[in-house]
């Protein structure tokens, strides 16, 4: 018989999850396919995650129609971190006389090698590698692997869209639909049961035009996505969507009594200052980190914190933006957050000077301060 092993978070499981097992069944013509929610997952942190108990259902619910689908709870049942080579060894020794097949995105297979036990996993079996975007970026990562551990390596007849998690639960957070994602039935129990949901942001929208809170709720989307360096998601999350809470609230506005804007600010950087102010007196945020982050989200400053690059970064390349060059900087978004920032300010400091725009100083000091590190 040949077994299919697909493992993950699934936070939550989502279309593509399924498309990737029928293609899976289909290519390598499986006799069933074991789909396995981990309980911790070594390579996932920060993320906000369903509990193991959610995940295991929103799996159930997911392939409960996919024929010869079957949704394992033993590494929830084992507990502790999941580690592949475990579950591999144990599926080994469940099905001895079987061909296994242990399915994995390519992004995987290239980091393979920083896997515990890595040869440990190819003596159980055998990978199989679905493309995630572009099935030709697939072939020196199996050329590669096939060099290095002498071993081969099964493809998938399939290439994944791009579809994140990460994005379903920044959605789900800010109360936004997820039904293009999701199947219906996970989607009716994820609302439910309101998993993800921040409740206690969705009074911002009150305060934005419908558009600025879909440009607040793709900043969300970005900031979750692009996330590094030990930044939680919840609170990229919370900083993105209150990152312009302030903006349309007038001199007189309630929320803003007891607010002093520091002196010389020019009128379009005017609600980072007043946005910091209303997330901690009216939404309650207490954490500085976060509140730094929306008080110099447009000008900048030196030496910023992390989650301060992040939140600066998505509000300028959000997938709604357009302006010359935005492709470029996202690129480098991808790759790279501190070339992207020096980017980003050479790129606006540039702009503002060639058109005879001041500069706010703080944008002026945090372009000069990355333009010091990067040239020496």
């Amino acid at each position: 018989m040949k077994i299919g092993i697909y493992g993950g978070a699934f936070n939550p499981v989502h279309n593509e999850h399924l498309n990737i097992v029928r293609a899976a069944k289909d290519s390598l013509q499986l006799d069933k396919i074991i789909i396995i929610p981990t309980l911790i997952s070594p390579h996932k942190s920060g993320n906000m995650t369903a509990s193991s108990r959610q995940r295991l259902h929103m799996c159930r619910l997911a392939f409960s129609e996919t024929e010869g689908a079957e949704v394992s709870d033993c590494e929830i049942r084992r507990g502790g971190v999941s580690y592949s080579y475990v579950t591999c060894r144990a599926l080994k020794k469940l099905y001895p006389d079987d061909d296994l097949y242990f399915i994995i995105g390519a992004d995987m297979l290239q980091s393979f090698h920083l896997w515990k036990n890595p040869e440990e996993i190819l003596k159980c079996v055998t990978l199989a590698v679905v493309a995630r975007a572009d099935g030709e970026s697939l072939k020196p990562i199996i050329k590669n692997f096939r060099t290095r551990f002498k071993s081969d390596v099964a493809e998938i007849n399939y290439v994944g869209k791009d579809v994140s998690s990460t994005r379903i639960r920044a959605l789900a957070a800010l109360g936004e639909d997820i039904s293009p994602y999701v199947p219906q039935k996970v989607k009716n129990y994820i609302c439910k049961q309101k998993i993800y949901l921040r409740e206690d942001l969705l009074g911002v929208k009150k305060y934005l035009t419908a558009e600025r809170w879909e440009h607040s709720v793709r900043v969300a989307i970005a900031a979750a996505e692009h996330r590094c360096n030990g930044v939680f998601e919840y609170d990229a999350i919370t900083a993105a969507a209150l990152h312009d809470c302030a903006k349309y609230l007038g001199e007189g506005a309630e929320e803003l009594k007891g607010f002093a804007c520091p002196e010389g600010v020019p009128k379009p950087v005017v609600h980072q200052y007043s946005g910091a102010y209303v997330a901690e007196n009216t939404f309650g945020v207490k954490d500085e980190n976060i509140l730094n982050a929306i008080r110099f989200h447009t000008s900048g400053r030196e030496n910023m914190s992390p989650l301060e690059k992040l939140i600066y970064l998505s509000d300028l390349l959000e997938e709604g933006r357009s302006f010359d060059g935005v492709q470029a900087l996202r690129k480098l978004f991808n790759e790279d957050i501190n070339k992207c920032l020096y980017a980003a300010f050479r790129q606006q400091v540039n702009y503002l000077k060639s058109t005879g725009k001041p500069v706010y100083p703080l944008t002026e000091r945090a372009y000069n301060y990355l333009k010091e590190y990067y040239d020496k």
